[in-house]
């Protein structure tokens, strides 16, 4: 299992997101995403999203929460992972061009409309709810939500 990062940097009403579809052999090629990545060796959950939004974004976040922890598990070639998930509403610099696909600011209510894996939506409600930390489990086969687990109960 491999450790994470996801972030979805908010300006308002509005959440910076990541439309994969540059790198190739991506998993989630084509999909709305927020930013981050997966640790270096020795880094901190903060460290590696710092790190990851200066990579991805060119921003400096100087405000930031984690909000939860996510445990990945699927069947086939990708690995499970252990992603902590953030928001931030504070940052400097200026938005640079990303190589891992095409940045934009999207208006929250418009998030739904985006192709996103099943799973971000369950969590990015839970965010949007103001939730309290939270464990998520959500378990996949191939594209397909197949259970989901918060807080120890099965929701799917």
């Amino acid at each position: 299992m491999k450790n994470t990062t996801l972030c979805y940097i908010t300006r308002g009403n509005e959440v910076l997101m990541l439309h994969r579809v540059k790198k190739k052999n991506d998993v989630n090629q084509d999909k709305w995403i927020g930013i981050g990545g997966k640790f270096e060796e020795n880094e901190s959950p903060d460290e590696c999203l710092l790190r990851e939004a200066k990579e991805e974004t060119g921003l400096t976040l100087t405000n930031w929460r984690c909000r939860g922890i996510v445990t990945f598990l699927t069947s086939g070639d990708w690995d499970g992972e252990y992603m902590y998930l953030f928001t931030a509403d504070g940052f400097e610099g200026t938005l640079k061009e990303c190589d891992e696909g095409d940045l934009q600011w999207v208006k929250r209510e418009f998030l739904d409309t985006l192709p996103q894996w099943e799973g971000d939506k369950i969590f990015l409600d839970l965010l949007w709810q103001d939730a309290p930390f939270f464990l998520l489990k959500l378990r996949y086969e191939g594209d397909t939500l197949v259970e989901a687990v918060l807080n120890g109960k099965k929701i799917k």
